[in-house]
């Protein structure tokens, strides 16, 4: 399988699900500001909505849409716990986080990284991205991860989303809960070998 990313973008969630999964892999770095691969081809034919991950699968399929995408690599390698059975209520608590944070909590941030957005506004969404940063912190309470005790693809992406507080000044040094699952995830062999490979980290 083929991984287009962009460091340090969503397509990191993946990124770590695959690592977690100890599945084979090549990671593709795919420009989103020039739309441009490594190799100078055009991103755009492969996916013409211009946006990382992108997965390329063995028969050649591409898969789009990272929560799409961390399923798929989840059921892969039931082994992995990364995604409880399908039918389970433990899989769909696990949807309806991963659900949360691609609504409520990524596509929040996009007006904080969009140099057309006015200035005066940019409080305002930092201010709802903060309450609802506040609300995870709260349902984290006495809870290793989202679900419980168990590491998910879930928490993989809330991780990777909530990296995205330090270069949009959103401050979370408050939230204590959220703080100790960041460097819980943080910590995992697999985060640190996919934000080595990204260059995020040495």
């Amino acid at each position: 399988m083929k991984l287009f990313y962009n460091p340090g973008a969503c397509s990191l969630a993946p990124h770590i699900a695959l690592r977690e999964a100890g599945l084979p892999f090549e990671l593709v770095l795919a420009s989103t500001k020039t739309k441009k691969l490594a190799d100078g081809s055009d991103f755009l034919a492969l996916n013409p909505k211009g946006q990382v991950p992108l997965l390329a699968l063995d028969n050649g399929e591409l898969l789009s849409e990272g929560p799409v995408i961390q399923q798929y690599i989840a059921d892969q390698v039931p082994a992995s716990g990364l995604v409880p059975p399908a039918g389970t209520m433990a899989r769909y608590r696990v949807l309806e986080w991963l659900n949360f944070v691609t609504s409520e909590l990524h596509k929040g941030f996009s007006p904080l990284f969009n140099p057309a957005v006015p200035a005066e506004a940019k409080p305002v969404f930092a201010g709802r991205l903060k309450e609802r940063l506040a609300w995870v912190d709260s349902q984290l309470a006495g809870r290793d991860y989202l679900t419980g005790n168990t590491f998910t693809i879930a928490d993989g992406y809330l991780f990777v989303v909530s990296n995205w507080t330090a270069p949009t000044g959103i401050d979370i040094s408050d939230l204590p809960n959220l703080a100790a699952f960041r460097a819980r995830v943080s910590a995992r062999p697999a985060v640190q070998a996919a934000m080595q490979a990204e260059g995020l980290i040495k």
